[in-house]
């Protein structure tokens, strides 16, 4: 029988599981895999693949998960990709339909692919409108975001856009990266032209590169690219009409920006995930001695700091926050 993992943003994935049961009983082989607030990338890969190793049958697995470019389906590519089973695959946009049609399929099917297909018209199906003529009519689907390198080879050399100075819209610190929060809330409300997302490591992984692609949302152009490219691409008067939004892993590779002469007014930091040696300072955000210093490093160049996972949020004082754990 082909196993199903459920992998959600907090607790969804074990609410929907109970919610299954209720209404096709109780199920072997399926896993809820949930990312909570202290939770970074590598925890949530981990935790996956020990859901999976507690399946009969590892060979024949269907990923259900909650929302495309977020953490959890970015660890469930990942693990894809990584693994390479023939029958592992995955669908997002979790719900009630989709989950009781796989516990039926699943029983009359050979493989997770033979699930998908049978599934996922179900699951289509089952977001509908009362009254059914407020229903609105299918549109087509938005395209996919496309990746590439941020060049202004097309425009002559010492051309000078707008003020010559690239804008830095909205910038921000996050364990994740471009990730589903990011991806949907940050640029509805910043909506940039370009998203920067900046980082040695990243640039030169292909799987981790494709994984943030894949998380953009259309329309946006998103280039991963070293921190080098940043400091170059700052003096570039060429893109002085870009409005960016910059996404860092770590304040460290901030730092290095800023030494090579890239200046911020002000920072986000939204997550900073939590590993042996790091103080949890609140539900997102885990520091050890050589974060804070680091942070205080960037605060002396003149650049201020706010703690906010989403816009809606109330931004906090990261200072305040370190002082009450004696940090600051």
């Amino acid at each position: 029988m082909v196993s199903i993992v459920l992998a959600s943003h907090g607790k969804f994935a074990e609410g929907i599981k109970e919610s299954g049961q209720m209404i096709f009983g109780p199920q072997e082989n399926v896993q809820a895999v949930v990312l909570t607030p202290d939770m970074g990338p590598d925890d949530m890969h981990k935790k996956l693949l020990d859901a999976i190793a507690t399946f009969d049958d590892q060979d024949h697995v269907l990923f259900l998960v909650d929302l495309w470019g977020g953490t959890p389906f970015n660890q469930v590519s990942r693990i894809i990709e990584e693994e390479k089973h023939e029958d592992w695959v995955a669908i997002t946009g979790l719900n009630l339909p989709m989950l009781v049609s796989a516990y039926g399929s699943r029983m009359g099917a050979d493989t997770a692919v033979d699930v998908m297909k049978e599934i996922f018209p179900e699951a289509k199906g089952g977001i509908k409108v009362k009254p059914e003529a407020l229903e609105p009519a299918g549109d087509a689907a938005p395209a996919a975001p496309v990746a590439v390198a941020p060049t202004a080879s097309a425009i002559p050399e010492g051309t000078v856009l707008g003020d010559g100075h690239i804008k830095y819209a909205y910038v921000r610190i996050d364990t994740r990266l471009l990730h589903g929060q990011v991806a949907t809330a940050w640029t509805k409300q910043i909506s940039p032209d370009r998203i920067l997302v900046v980082s040695d490591g990243v640039s030169h992984d292909d799987l981790r590169k494709n994984m943030i692609i894949e998380a953009a949302p259309p329309g946006v152009h998103v280039h991963v690219i070293p921190i080098d490219k940043l400091i170059e691409v700052d003096k570039d008067p060429r893109f002085g009409a870009t409005k960016a939004m910059v996404l860092f892993e770590t304040p460290q590779d901030l730092l290095r920006a800023e030494q090579g002469g890239v200046k911020f007014d002000s920072v986000c930091i939204g997550s900073m995930a939590h590993s042996v040696g790091k103080t949890v300072v609140n539900q997102a955000i885990a520091c050890d001695e050589d974060d804070v210093k680091t942070l205080k490093a960037i605060r002396d160049n003149g650049t201020n700091f706010y703690v906010q996972k989403v816009p809606s949020d109330h931004a906090d004082d990261i200072w305040a926050l370190l002082k009450a754990k004696d940090m600051a």
